[in-house]
């Protein structure tokens, strides 16, 4: 087993546009079933030692848990008092995942009412019910896809200790199928103008109400997977920042700094070009926007 897996994105485009779609589906019953938190971070998943889980969701005096099983191809759903159901990961059709999950909550008395079954941040939003198209699903692809993920939190989660103001976990948006971890100077931003496809602005309005320096992972879907880095709002001069490792570039078109996963990959260690790249951008951001240094400062705990 490769410490860094490689993963192209050609090499898994069929899976990676089914496991986006399923996973909006579990992160929308995440939503539907618990309070709103700050910048959303209520709908978020969070890598496990198999997969991605929804962590425990309230239903009524009760909790239930969905887990994307990555080593057994199974989606676990595990109810309080030991309840669970599995289901199968395989070549299907959104609709039929949508409707064997709803089921199969639905028998272990779990009720669940989305109020808009629709995909989110996809330039097509065909909704859940109505994507009749199967499609194909390998095991082994989604399984290489969430060994990076491993990765990437292992080495976002030391970035995110050398922080002592408000941070966010590191945790999986769905909606743009990316794993991230923010920084936050404290300030409020300006109204950010919305604009993500098939997305209300109240959501960008809400995940960006505070200043922000954001890293992460992201699989890739039109570009090759990459770590990424941005401010909201852009201090300037950002984009011109001098940024390592050497395979660090600016785009222009997502305005962002992106490092290729396989550029960190093969680097001599990947785990320091990795995390050189969210210090460097992070260190940009807070000197051009006039953040307190103090708040880059790790907490020390004797051992």
């Amino acid at each position: 087993m490769a410490e860094w897996p490689s993963l192209l994105v050609d090499d898994w485009t069929e899976t990676r546009e089914a496991l986006h779609l399923w996973t909006q589906i579990v992160g929308k019953i995440k939503l539907a079933k618990t309070p709103l938190i700050n910048h959303w971070w209520n709908v978020t998943l969070l890598v496990t030692p198999r997969g991605l889980t929804t962590g425990a969701i309230p239903d009524g005096r009760r909790v239930f848990e969905i887990e994307f099983d990555f080593l057994a191809s199974v989606l676990r759903i595990d109810v309080l008092g030991g309840d669970e159901r599995r289901i199968d990961l395989r070549r299907m059709s959104v609709a039929a995942f949508y409707e064997e999950v709803l089921d199969t909550l639905r028998g272990l008395g779990v009720a669940i009412d989305l109020a808009w079954a629709v995909p989110v941040e996809l330039p097509t939003a065909v909704p859940f019910a109505e994507d009749v198209a199967v499609r194909a699903y390998d095991g082994d692809q989604a399984y290489t896809f969430w060994l990076q993920l491993v990765q990437a939190s292992r080495v976002m989660s030391q970035f995110r200790a050398g922080f002592v103001g408000k941070v966010s976990p590191v945790h999986f948006f769905w909606g743009s199928f990316d794993l991230a971890v923010t920084r936050f100077s404290g300030r409020l931003a300006p109204r950010h103008p919305g604009g993500a496809p098939n997305c209300p602005d109240y959501v960008m309005v809400e995940a960006y109400s505070h200043e922000v320096a954001s890293c992460g992972f992201w699989p890739g879907g039109g570009a090759e997977g990459a770590f990424y880095a941005y401010a909201y709002p852009e201090p300037p001069g950002y984009a011109e920042a001098p940024v390592r490792p050497e395979a660090a570039a600016w785009s222009p078109e997502y305005r962002q700094f992106l490092l290729p996963y396989e550029a960190a990959r093969t680097a001599s260690d990947p785990e320091a070009a990795a995390m050189r790249f969210f210090e460097d951008t992070y260190a940009a951001a807070a000197r051009l926007a006039g953040w307190d240094p103090a708040l880059a400062v790790a907490p020390s705990v004797p051992a």
